[in-house]
């Protein structure tokens, strides 16, 4: 083999190594091209999944939202109408106990007037989902009475409900104002005696 036989066979092998190199750099970049690819699709499949599932989220605050304003969009309104019945209860009081007012011939038509009107807002707060808060011989429960006093009574447990100060309100299932009574309890001195007894 000549010199030059030899060169071109040596060429020819470098040529062929290049090729070689070439192709497997090409198959490493499509390899990586392909990952990326793959990743960049699992991206964007994440990010959807995401966008989806944050639409859900919304669509549910936004129904939650409707159903709460058709419930409770009253509320306000229902809360503010509270003063009414009780300016009733306060004016039937002082008419009884007007001495002017005894002597009328006409007051006891004028009370079972007030007793109708009474009537009548209560038929409404009913249809309306407002309801009073019943308190009578029940036992004190902070979420829906408020105390404003306690009564020494040996009779009654202590937490037992003796005196409506104001009524409570519930809409629905919500509080509207708390009942302000007076509660029930025991007779420090007697307790002392009884116990050293």
């Amino acid at each position: 083999m000549t010199e030059d036989n030899k060169k071109d066979v040596n060429n020819q092998q470098q040529v062929e190594e290049e090729d070689v190199n070439k192709t497997s750099n090409t198959e490493i970049k499509e390899d990586l091209k392909e990952k990326t690819v793959e990743e960049k699709l699992k991206d964007v499949e994440d990010k959807l999944l995401r966008s989806l599932a944050e639409i859900e989220n919304q669509r549910r605050r936004f129904e939650k939202e409707v159903k709460d304003a058709f419930e409770f969009g009253s509320y306000n309104f229902a809360k503010e109408s509270l003063a009414i019945p009780d300016n009733l209860q306060r004016a039937k009081l002082a008419i009884k106990n007007d001495e002017v007012f005894k002597k009328n011939k006409d007051l006891e038509k004028f009370l079972e007037n007030i007793t109708i009107i009474e009537k009548d807002l209560v038929s409404i707060f009913e249809k309306n989902r407002i309801k009073k808060i019943e308190t009578k011989d029940k036992k004190f429960d902070p979420n829906f009475h408020q105390a404003m006093s306690e009564i020494e009574d040996e009779k009654s447990k202590p937490g037992t409900i003796l005196q409506e100060i104001q009524a409570g309100y519930m809409l629905g299932d919500r509080l509207l104002r708390p009942a302000l009574v007076g509660v029930a309890k025991k007779n420090e001195e007697n307790k002392d005696k009884k116990e050293e007894k």
